[in-house]
């Protein structure tokens, strides 16, 4: 990365069990792993993110909540993970109410972006786990991000979620962040004995070319395990089809950097 620059890549899809929280998880371990320095932001009310990398309820004190709210600031409220060169702002389920409180709150949209301006340096990326929804939460992390990168699962109904993702994303790039692009969209679950998914891999590669990853993220159940462990894939079994497939997407991420560079 180039000296200052930092990426910073909002991970939606605001449909649930798509594999975003994973994804979000095991990119930035891949990415650490690869020696960036790397800040995951758990937006989140659930908090999976934060349980999957082994931070436990207690210890999330300063989190995402307080980071909008204003009582605390990205300096405070990012803490280290079991992964070298991984920070983490944690989630709690307090994060559910800023919808509420912030609904007639000025320049809402822009909490986060706010709030990130005096760590951006810090880091050469940084990865927000999005909800699995389109509401203030959401917006607030597409106006942050430079980019944005969509976890798909290889189902029936998976195109006809994006649609309106895309739309959403067109949106804020047209009222709030002009700068934001579709960094690319990567398959999730996907399991070769099925011909669905070998359908839906070809379909989402006709609709959408080149903006599709090469690697596609397997149906795979150490990576269903890990997170019972509070550890990532690539720390619970590196050697796993899983692991391996994310330490793939990480190197494909980066060429793409250095090409776009």
């Amino acid at each position: 990365m180039a000296e200052n620059y930092t990426k910073i890549i909002a991970i939606t899809n605001q449909k649930g069990g798509v594999g975003k929280t994973t994804t979000s998880v095991n990119l930035a371990t891949a990415l650490a792993a690869c020696g960036m320095r790397v800040l995951l932001i758990d937006f989140d009310p659930q908090g999976n993110a934060s349980t999957g990398l082994g931070v436990e309820v207690a210890d999330r004190q300063a989190d995402s909540y307080r980071l909008l709210a204003g009582s605390t600031d990205a300096w405070a409220a990012a803490c280290e993970t079991l992964v070298p060169g991984l920070m983490l702002i944690p989630a709690t389920l307090d994060l559910s109410a800023v919808e509420v409180e912030l609904s007639d709150a000025e320049q809402r949209e822009f909490r986060l972006q706010q709030a990130l301006q005096p760590v951006r340096a810090e880091y050469d990326y940084i990865l927000i786990d999005c909800p699995p929804s389109l509401g203030l939460l959401t917006v607030n992390a597409l106006v942050a991000a430079d980019s944005v990168l969509v976890p798909l699962q290889c189902e029936f109904y998976a195109l006809e979620g994006l649609a309106q993702l895309l739309r959403t994303v067109e949106a804020v790039r047209g009222r709030l962040n002009p700068g934001l692009a579709l960094q690319g969209i990567v398959l999730t679950m996907y399991d070769s004995r099925n011909n669905l998914s070998d359908q839906v891999v070809a379909d989402v590669r006709a609709h959408f070319g080149e903006q599709v990853y090469q690697t596609v993220i397997p149906r795979n159940v150490r990576v269903s395990e890990a997170p019972s462990f509070g550890q990532p894939v690539l720390v619970y079994d590196l050697k796993c089809a899983g692991a391996l497939a994310y330490a793939a997407l990480a190197a494909e991420l980066l060429q793409q950097e250095k090409k776009a560079a």
